[in-house]
């Protein structure tokens, strides 16, 4: 075997916490490599190119892009900072040689950056450390750097990883420097930085073409599309080349176009160097992890380890009476192909068929993953029912085990007592307690996944909106217990039709409405979250009596307190384990699993 490095190329991930500034940075470093020319007209946040990523400013799948500095290309990846998304910072670090560590420098490293830096420190990566957002009034970089130095040595960080360079930047403006004293202008610091810190990638010169397939894509013009690192060799256009599945079998290719990345764009190229992240179209039949090398050596690669889902929901046909007249993909074989071709592309799903007829199970690492997942679906023309997000436990001799997750918050004083009296009796554990100069104190605990289904709206209400929570999978434990998950009943219609004001008027009583007069409503369908423990069946159809008797005051307008809009993420909260949510390209209505009251008590009795 005889090594080399590649010194014209260099790959490396951005990886941080949600909103500390990974795709900014990128923006900025795209202006200062001389991508675009001057006065040129640029979209913000230009890697966040799908839309969900746009309305909710956040990184959830994995990008490549690449930019040239000094005569080396630098394949940069943009990776999520939600460990929910964790198949995708698995899939970009199986692609680079280096990471940089962004840190907020008033924030801190948060639990996702503990996640995402131990994939990276697994993988023996050399890291890069930049203090972003140092221009904030409340910065604090000299202690958030010695948070991460004590993050480093908790993750046992070898002594090079350890003794990591550090830059204090300002990702929106451009601006990186070696120390706080300096006035930076530009990002120059930075991009040396990365030619001289992180290896060129390495290759074994007595061995072919080898690429492993780290992310799949689809072009309606090229179809399937393999992107991955080149390991070893090179490759050129219409070569013939195999591809090596998981169970060892070989599959005959033939590519027939080469790209690579130029900036956020592809272009073509006829022949390309080894390390260099390469885009092969024309071949199907490839999944995520498969090797694909030259046809006279097949020899495959160490496969992608992806974490296990611990979370699963229940995905079928929408069976209620207004299914089929909104969407336009309501077959339950469309959602099935739907949701297989989301398990190609994305690692960290898998689905199986259920027990019962046109119902599907999908895995997944969290409520928000699937939240994601559905929104998006909805958004293509599907109609489907989900039910509640439920854990997937484990058996170890005989012993039922459950995921435990590190959750810390971040909330005023005075709602500090609320947070930690709902977590406890959610079987959480309180493990330790910061108070901040600013009046803010930091919590952090112990808790059952299950504890986290459906409370982070009651988080919400309970700081007031201001509270900060975030969790990170810690692994498994015995199970610690039943505790009840929610103390209020379902609003539930017993009968089909429009909703009336005066129906719903009279209902305000009895709780917290979802719909509005006119909404379409039918027997089962829950319009809105009763005060008490338990269901009640109402009539929100209930209109008043025409008669020719006049009374004082019974003529008065009727005024409905203002109901807010039912999201997605609302309604995956609030239904309970006999409940489940419609999800339709215009409506999210919830309703029971057995809509006719008749159904409901047979099967409650069961």
């Amino acid at each position: 075997m005889k090594t080399n490095n590649n010194t014209h190329i260099r790959n490396i991930a951005i990886i941080a916490h949600v909103d500390h500034g990974k795709t900014t940075l990128v923006d900025a470093m795209f202006k200062q490599s001389g991508l675009y020319r001057d006065g040129q007209d640029v979209d913000d946040r230009v890697m966040d190119s799908m839309d969900l990523e746009r309305e909710r400013g956040i990184t959830i799948a994995a990008k490549n892009c690449s930019i040239d500095w000094k005569g080396t290309k630098i394949n940069i990846l943009d990776t999520p900072g939600h460990s929910d998304f964790g198949g995708e910072v698995e899939r970009a670090i199986s692609m680079v040689d280096g990471v940089i560590l962004l840190v907020d420098a008033s924030e801190g490293p948060l639990p996702q950056t503990r996640f995402v830096l131990d994939k990276a420190l697994r993988s023996h990566l050399p890291v890069i450390v930049v203090l972003n957002k140092i221009d904030r009034p409340d910065a604090r970089p000299a202690e958030v750097l010695d948070e991460v130095y004590s993050l480093l040595i908790d993750l046992d960080a070898d002594d090079d990883q350890l003794e990591c360079p550090v830059l204090y930047a300002i990702g929106k403006d451009g601006i990186a420097m070696k120390t706080l004293e300096e006035k930076g202008e530009n990002l120059d610091v930075l991009m040396d930085l990365i030619i001289e810190t992180i290896p060129g990638p390495t290759f074994d010169e007595t061995k072919p073409f080898q690429m492993l397939v780290s992310d799949l894509s689809y072009s309606d013009y090229l179809g399937r599309l393999a992107i991955g690192k080149i390991i070893n060799g090179s490759v050129e256009a219409k070569e013939s080349l195999a591809c090596i599945k998981e169970d060892g079998s070989s599959i005959p290719l033939k590519v027939s176009k080469i790209q690579v990345y130029n900036g956020p764009v592809l272009t073509e190229a006829t022949k390309v160097e080894t390390g260099d992240i390469i885009v092969l179209s024309g071949i199907d039949n490839v999944t995520i992890g498969d090797t694909i090398c030259n046809v006279n050596n097949t020899e495959a690669l160490p496969r992608l380890t992806i974490d296990e889902p611990t979370v699963f929901m229940k995905f079928s046909k929408n069976t209620s009476p207004l299914s089929g007249l909104e969407g336009k993909h309501v077959q339950a074989t469309k959602i099935y192909d739907r949701l297989v071709k989301e398990t190609m592309l994305n690692v960290s799903m898998q689905v199986e068929r259920s027990d019962e007829k046109e119902s599907f199970i999908v895995k997944g690492r969290g409520e928000f993953q699937m939240a994601i997942l559905i929104e998006t679906m909805r958004r293509e023309g599907y109609e489907l029912s989900v039910g509640r997000a439920q854990v997937i436990y484990k058996e170890v001799d005989g012993v039922k085990m459950e995921p435990i997750e590190n959750l810390s918050v971040d909330c005023a004083e005075e709602y500090s007592g609320a947070v930690t009296e709902k977590l406890l009796k959610r079987k959480g554990l309180l493990t330790a307690m910061t108070y901040e100069q600013s009046g803010r104190v930091k919590i952090e605990f112990s808790v059952p996944s299950r504890s986290l289904i459906g409370y982070r709206d009651e988080f919400l209400t309970d700081t007031r909106g201001t509270g900060i929570m975030n969790s990170l999978l810690a692994g498994y434990e015995k199970y610690r217990g039943d505790f009840p998950t929610r103390h209020t009943g379902s609003l539930v219609a017993d009968r089909s039709g429009k909703a009336v004001p005066y129906g719903l008027f009279n209902l305000e009583p009895r709780g917290k409405l979802f719909i509005l007069p006119g909404d379409d409503v039918y027997e089962g369908m829950l319009i809105g979250e009763y005060n008490k423990d338990g269901d009640l069946n109402v009539n929100a159809c209930r209109a008043k009596n025409l008669t020719n008797v006049r009374a004082s005051g019974k003529d008065d307008a009727v005024t409905l307190t203002p109901v807010i809009p039912m999201t997605l993420e609302r309604g995956l909260q609030f239904i309970g384990d006999d409940e489940m949510l419609e999800v339709t390209p215009t409506k999210i209505r919830l309703r029971k699993v057995y809509l006719s009251a008749h159904d409901r008590k047979i099967h409650s009795k069961k």
